[in-house]
């Protein structure tokens, strides 16, 4: 596993020890900063299942300013402070530890204009709670007409064409991986 391009190229990335993460593929990530293209040259990306922080370091190495990344599970937090120091630029990285929207709301007191530009959700695949992750995050003022969702499913979920404001305007299959890609659609007069 590494860092497929950007900044950080080349560089390799630590894996979470056991089975309680399925980091994405080398491959399926390339597909999914290919199929973003443009969305991701700027601004802040939220990765709100963090693993090994690939996807986030991924998004940082091709131009996103700052990453926040959160995650729950002590070794896959160790993990990810051990990839985000392989960057040698800690400072465009924050590791939210516990509970994804407790950690987000502290976040959001101390930083209360935050809007993400990139969101990245790849929950474990049994767990997903895809649609209620994007409508809290709509919620809570996380997101906006510019932000980008992207989310990382298996092959036997099936996400929404619409989920609030956000459209689907891509989906593309790899195997048994499926990566949806959300855009806000203005409502129709």
């Amino acid at each position: 596993m590494r860092v497929v391009a950007g900044k950080y190229g080349s560089r390799p990335l630590k894996a979470v020890p056991g089975q309680n993460t399925r980091p994405t593929t080398d491959k399926i990530k390339e597909s999914i900063f290919n199929l973003l293209g443009s969305r991701c040259q700027s601004g802040i990306v939220l990765d709100l299942y963090g693993g090994t922080g690939g996807l986030a370091i991924e998004a940082v190495s091709r131009g996103m300013d700052h990453a926040v990344i959160c995650e729950k599970h002590r070794a896959a937090i160790a993990t990810i402070k051990h990839n985000i120091g392989m960057t040698k630029e800690t400072e465009r990285f924050t590791l939210l530890a516990g509970d994804n929207y407790a950690s987000l709301k502290k976040y959001q007191t101390a930083h209360p204009t935050v809007i993400f530009d990139l969101i990245l959700i790849d929950p474990p695949y049994k767990r997903e709670k895809i649609v209620e992750d994007i409508k809290w995050l709509g919620q809570h003022g996380f997101i906006n007409q510019d932000t980008t969702i992207m989310c990382e499913t298996d092959n036997e979920t099936t996400l929404p064409e619409t989920i609030n404001q956000w459209s689907k305007y891509r989906e593309k299959q790899y195997g048994l991986t499926v990566i949806h890609l959300y855009e806000w659609e203005d409502e129709v007069e």
